[in-house]
């Protein structure tokens, strides 16, 4: 029924919230309770470390997992055993627990890039961009809230425990939410429900196609989830060949420079505003958390932003980069802190919608076929920035403050670079998305 189709995307909605929730109470915190676990400076960055590796490698192979056995069966088991690893955290009283702990968080932690994978199944290309967008706004408003309640609860005693106690809680309602999502009617249910809903809608043809991709789909699943795990893994390496001899390199090499700029951005915020306005760190967090704040509305904004841009995904990501890079370069020859909380307040705006169109692009010239995997590569892709920003922002402050930004100014003028060289091939698949 329409109403089920209603209820397996709003649902979709509350496991990103919850997800971010969840992850959010705990991060913080992670820090301080493995020095109160007799932990040095270096031992607590090579876990961290360690965790950003899994990462790096886990999010494409996780990613085609999903692709090979289906949506329902990957995205439960990465919650629960995610869950797992928030339970033995909570159990974490020495440092090699502690460690342990991060193992099955940073091989199966990407719920997220299959709810969006999920998503991108469900949704027309047209309406792509929005729902990820409210999608995105779902999660990050978890993101915003979780810090507080973890930090709330930090001031009890064992609060730490408590904390990732309540985390691996959360995730195994996430399992529940999932669960009990109406996967059966999913397949045959109809998105002209969502073009009376206005902008969130579906179209028949996409429902037509839904209809039969999800046939084969739970055909695949069935028979492909019971499988060894050699076949899947030979399945899953011959998906990811085909996505590297693919021409999408130029996607994700934009993908990683933006993402790179935007890491070099945040990397040295707080101390570069200490030193060039004396402003203090509380004021910094607040900053933050009221640039968050605004990613959530630009989310929200998300539909009527693409329709004025006639659903043109490439022309939308194209200016908001360049909004980016302009407004990086602002930020850094910023005379007063009034000028920072000016790029700061527009730069949520050009981020968020930056990080969805990036998204909606891959998937576009890609093709849905491997949605899971295209999505795993670009987290894979995230992950190689994140190691390389902090190396790059480390180098660019020995020289300034304003280093890093410096720098981040360039390679966002890259990557627009990059977009305005394959102007041709993004057009003609803007032109076919426009038809459909």
């Amino acid at each position: 029924s329409p109403a089920a189709s209603a209820r397996f995307v709003r649902c979709l909605y509350a496991v990103g919230f919850l997800d971010l929730f969840g992850v959010s109470m705990v991060v913080p915190l992670m820090n301080l309770h493995i020095k109160s676990l007799g932990a040095s400076h270096t031992v607590a960055g090579i876990i961290g470390s360690l965790y950003g590796v899994m990462q790096l490698f886990s999010s494409t192979f996780v990613g085609c997992w999903s692709d090979i056995v289906g949506r329902q069966y990957s995205l439960l088991a990465c919650i629960l055993l995610s869950a797992l690893g928030y339970f033995l955290l909570g159990n974490s009283t020495t440092v090699l627990l502690f460690a342990i702990s991060r193992v099955p968080v940073g091989i199966f932690k990407h719920t997220l890039s299959i709810s969006k994978a999920l998503l991108s199944d469900l949704v027309s290309e047209r309406d792509r961009p929005l729902v990820m967008g409210r999608f995105n706004a779902a999660s990050s408003v978890g993101f915003i809230l979780g810090p507080v309640v973890g930090g709330y609860l930090a001031e009890f005693k064992g609060g730490f425990y408590q904390t990732s106690f309540i985390c691996a809680s959360i995730f195994l309602l996430n399992g529940g939410l999932v669960r009990m999502l109406p996967w059966s009617e999913e397949n045959t249910s109809s998105r002209d429900y969502y073009q009376d809903k206005g902008a969130n809608s579906f179209s028949a043809k996409s429902n037509h196609d839904l209809h039969l991709k999800s046939a084969t789909g739970r055909a695949v699943t069935n028979s492909n989830f019971f499988q060894s795990p050699w076949i899947q893994v030979a399945a899953v390496l011959k998906k990811i060949k085909g996505i590297a001899c693919s021409d999408l390199w130029d996607v994700f090499l934009v993908r990683f420079l933006m993402s790179v700029a935007i890491l070099l951005y945040y990397s040295n915020f707080t101390l570069a505003l200490e030193e060039r306005f004396g402003v203090k760190p509380l004021f910094a967090g607040y900053l933050m958390s009221y640039s968050s704040a605004l990613g959530v509305l630009a989310g929200c904004l998300l539909g009527p932003i693409t329709r004025l841009y006639q659903h043109n995904t490439y022309r939308l990501l194209l200016h908001s980069s360049t909004f980016t890079c302009m407004l990086i370069l602002l930020y850094a020859s910023a005379p007063s802190i009034w000028m920072v909380i000016l790029s700061s307040t527009f730069l949520a705006f050009s981020t968020t919608i930056g990080r969805t169109c990036i998204i909606d692009l891959e998937l576009t010239v890609g093709g849905n076929e491997a949605s899971g995997t295209l999505l795993g590569v670009g987290q894979s892709v995230t992950s190689v920035g994140r190691i390389i920003a902090p190396l790059l922002s480390g180098i660019a402050q020995e020289f300034t403050p304003c280093g890093p930004p410096s720098l981040a100014v360039g390679l966002a003028l890259v990557a627009i670079v990059i977009m305005n060289a394959n102007k041709q091939k993004y057009h003609s698949h803007g032109s076919v998305k426009l038809k459909k």
